[in-house]
């Protein structure tokens, strides 16, 4: 069986190319769901360290998928992870008013690209 180079090379570096995390918290009335959706984190450090915020004072839940859900109304692609070399998509959920706050943050801090979802 020949297993394609670039797979061999994903599956020694453990990266993941489709690994999805949908982060939920909440504190006081605030509720936030957020998708982080991996592009070259690796796999462990993906799943056990960015999926895993600690949030003081929050209720945090976590799920795990093969992609995001597709209701999102942004999504911050290519997001660079601050002081690293990675890059994950970031979907937002929820208030669509916050992309005047969120789409600045990810053109500017995390020198990502904003995009709108089709239909929002």
């Amino acid at each position: 069986m020949r297993v394609p180079l670039l797979s061999l090379l994903l599956i020694l570096s453990g990266q993941a190319l489709a690994d999805a995390c949908t982060v939920h918290s909440q504190g006081g009335q605030v509720k936030v769901q957020v998708c982080q959706e991996n592009r070259s984190i690796p796999a462990g450090l993906f799943r056990d360290g960015f999926c895993r915020p600690q949030l003081q004072g929050q209720k945090v839940e976590v799920e795990f998928a093969e992609r995001c859900p597709g209701d999102s109304f942004g999504i911050c692609r290519e997001a660079r992870v601050a002081g690293t070399p990675y890059r994950q998509d970031i979907h937002y959920y929820g208030v669509a008013a916050d992309a005047r706050y969120l789409k600045p943050f990810c053109e500017g801090q995390s020198g990502g690209r904003w995009e709108v979802p089709p239909g929002k």
